[in-house]
């Protein structure tokens, strides 16, 4: 009975692979569970690809339209590579039936528009890969539902404004890289970057961008450098924005801190309360005005300030008539001193719903520029009495006249010593010691010849 049966079975075994060789397209080269198509002219896909594929990669083509279901016979697909192709958009249900896909590249196509239903489906993507095509738009629910997100790269294109808002703890809980780089973003409001997740912000890159020089994308990178992010660190000399608008003046945001003395950031502390915090210049005798803006917006608070001279200042302990403090918080200095630098502190208390809040202002008072110059004048003056003292020094030292020169000293040395100590330094031929002579490094390892040119030589 065996025998018989055996004819089917190989029957059967020979049409399985048969229909597993047909599977493959003749352009492609199938190994295992991977499926390579790239680099092979491609202007569509294949019409007939293995079921089995795990990893398809259909890069370096001219692929320029998927259309719905396009993988939707492959299952068990989780690695896609369509980059390098002529990709302009993607229509309606392209990843239908292929959710178990991990890692998309999609880079260096020609995609414009990022539209919300591009991934719909994809809950299992971990990696997304769109940098180098012509994106000019992020719609706004391009990421929604892709909740085991890690990295998304859209460097090297044209984005002018992203949907930070849609990124979430609860909807993007591993999302740890966000690469925006190389793109087109002018403005970044702060609210919008601290909203983001802590790890997000960790890995948010935006170097190489079209940023223009305001308080708000100062915040961002000062709280950056202070937590000491890498994304900062890596590109220090790339963070740069253009003042006013004008791309052909442009700073380095860490490195030019005095065009952003003015901005106000708020200061980390360690509880759960948000500080304001800014820096202010001004010149001794001008008037200065400390406002104590804080996050509290109830109109009925109560503010005292703590000045580094003055001590605690409030609307009743007022005593002095250059000092004003005005319903709204704002202290005013009619003429400022140097001792009135330091940090002043302001604290805004809401009665009602016994809340508080701290504004933080670190002033600084410069000397008028007429004091620069005294200052320099006396400096001046003191380096030319030096000279002429240096100067009396050296020529009206006395004994320089002839009858005033002592006889000179017998040549016998005065001190004894070994000499075989100093057979290094020493204790070197005629000819060794002119090449030292001519050639010296260190003074004192040269050696010294009589009037005559004899050699020296140690007595005994």
């Amino acid at each position: 009975m065996t025998s018989g049966l055996y004819p089917g079975h190989l029957l059967v075994l020979l049409c399985l692979l048969h229909g597993s060789e047909e599977t493959c397209p003749s352009m492609c080269l199938c190994v295992s569970d991977t499926v390579s198509c790239s680099s092979s002219g491609l202007t569509k896909l294949p019409q007939s690809l293995p079921s089995f594929s795990v990893t398809l990669d259909l890069s370096h083509n001219y692929i320029s339209w998927l259309g719905p279901g396009s993988f939707k016979k492959m299952p068990r697909l989780e690695n896609l590579r369509m980059s390098n192709n002529q990709l302009v958009s993607l229509d309606h249900g392209v990843f239908s039936n292929a959710s178990s896909l991990r890692h998309l590249d999609l880079s260096s196509n020609k995609l414009q528009v990022v539209e919300q239903h591009y991934f719909e489906g994809l809950w299992r993507l971990e990696e997304l890969l769109l940098f180098n095509n012509k994106i000019a738009h992020v719609e706004a629910g391009t990421l929604s539902g892709l909740s085991s997100l890690k990295k998304v790269y859209f460097s090297l294109n044209q984005i002018t404004h992203f949907p930070f808002f849609s990124i979430q703890d609860h909807s993007h809980p591993f999302l740890s890289m966000l690469d925006l780089s190389s793109n087109r973003l002018s403005r970044m409001r702060w609210e919008d970057v601290k909203a983001l997740p802590r790890l997000v912000q960790q890995g948010l890159y935006l170097h190489n961008n079209s940023l223009i020089c305001d308080c708000s994308m100062y915040s961002v990178f000062w709280h950056w450098d202070l937590r000491g992010y890498d994304s900062l660190k890596d590109f220090t000399e790339e963070h740069t924005c253009s003042i006013y608008g004008n791309t052909r003046e442009s700073i380095l945001f860490l490195q030019n801190s005095r065009f952003f003395r003015n901005c106000t950031v708020e200061k980390p502390v360690s509880l759960p309360v948000i500080v304001l915090f800014s820096n202010v210049l001004v010149t001794e005798g001008e008037k200065v005005r400390l406002d104590c803006q804080t996050s509290l917006s109830s109109a009925d608070l109560s503010f005292t300030w703590v000045s580094p001279s003055k001590g605690n200042i409030t609307q009743m302990s007022i005593n002095d008539t250059l000092i004003s403090l005005f319903p709204n918080g704002t202290l005013e200095i009619q003429a400022t001193k140097v001792n009135d630098s330091g940090l002043y502190v302001c604290t805004a208390v809401d009665i009602k719903q016994s809340l508080n809040a701290t504004r933080e202002v670190n002033v600084t008072v410069l000397l008028p520029s007429a004091d620069s110059f005294n200052t320099g004048y006396t400096t001046l003056l003191g380096c030319v009495v030096t000279s002429i003292c240096i100067f009396i020094y050296l020529f009206l030292t006395p004994c320089r006249c002839s009858y005033c020169k002592q006889p000179k000293s017998p040549a016998t040395p005065s001190a004894t010593y070994d000499p075989s100590t100093l057979t290094s330094v020493f204790s070197l031929s005629t000819r060794d010691r002119h090449k030292i002579q001519t050639n010296k490094r260190v003074a004192f390892m040269e050696p010294t010849l009589s009037e005559e040119g004899t050699e020296w030589t140690p007595e005994s």
